[in-house]
């Protein structure tokens, strides 16, 4: 079946544009050792997206995100706030009932990061939090001692850790992101949820053994054109995992929404699983509704 109309979508990665969105990409510099990475693209992942959206002169950026967000259905988005976050927060102060918020930790600050999630929770009653392993300086594996008092205060908050898994799109080395270092987590911290983000390729066949071994890990489709979804990924949620395969998107930092949804109507997922996947696994899984 098609992608319903008459769903209200939940975006689980989306951002605000600007005049300039480098600011984005800012914290994974210091990582980057190629030329072409620093001085000519727009992205650091920008050889592998070939029509990243151009957005410039809008007198009020947020407006014309929540417009966009309107096209296309989407009821709420997922933002990050944190350092450069300034008009994210600004989002969900006029806008709370259509964003909410997350925060991209990073556990070579010790005790000082889980009391700023802390801090976070309590002002913007942030739904998860967020990690690129590989990208942070220096890098920590998911498994890595240092991440384990932020996932015991996740525990205790209850809400759900984000990690990008897999080989990352900029020129950085995979090895943190590997997605079997997750099967030590998962079973270490059996209530804490798990969403992982950018992929899991190539490692798919290992993401989706372990969301049958462990229903605390979940799945999430952001930066992924529809067109490329895993096949992988797209059976288990038609078998298996219908309540474990979550929609994200990556505007505007990859992808359009025009773009998205000009493509999702291909996606083979069957009936009972577009709900899911496009609102009621994400409700759920943080908590929106309370």
């Amino acid at each position: 079946m098609p992608m319903p109309k008459d769903i209200g979508v939940i975006d689980l990665m989306l951002a605000v544009p600007g005049d300039d969105n480098s600011h984005f990409y800012e914290w994974i510099k210091p990582m980057l050792m190629d030329k072409q990475s620093h001085e000519m693209f727009k992205m650091p992942a920008q050889y592998m997206f070939k029509d990243i959206p151009k957005i410039d002169g809008q007198d009020d950026y947020v407006a014309y995100t929540i417009a966009q967000m309107d096209k296309h259905n989407i009821e709420r988005a997922m933002i990050g706030i944190g350092p450069y976050a300034e008009q994210h927060k600004e989002a969900l102060r006029r806008f709370p009932d259509r964003f909410f918020a997350c925060y991209e930790a990073n556990p070579n600050n010790g005790m000082d990061e889980v009391r700023t999630i802390v801090a976070l929770k309590e002002e913007f009653d942030i739904k998860a939090v967020t990690a690129s392993p590989a990208m942070i300086c220096p890098p920590v594996p998911v498994n890595d001692k240092k991440w384990y008092p932020i996932y015991s205060k996740l525990v205790e908050l209850d809400i759900p850790f984000c990690p990008c898994m897999g080989i990352p799109g900029p020129r950085l080395p995979f090895g943190p992101q590997k997605v079997e270092l997750l099967d030590e987590v998962l079973w270490f911290f059996p209530e804490l949820n798990i969403v992982t983000r950018h992929g899991c390729e190539p490692w798919t066949d290992v993401a989706w053994k372990l969301m049958l071994k462990y229903p605390n890990l979940h799945y999430m489709t952001s930066a992924f054109a529809p067109k490329h979804y895993p096949k992988d990924i797209v059976h288990f949620a038609n078998t298996r995992g219908s309540d474990q395969v979550m929609y994200a998107g990556y505007f505007p930092m990859g992808l359009s929404l025009d773009r998205i949804f000009s493509e999702m109507p291909d996606v083979p997922f069957r009936d009972e699983v577009w709900p899911k996947f496009l609102r009621e696994n994400a409700l759920r899984v943080f908590k929106l509704d309370s």
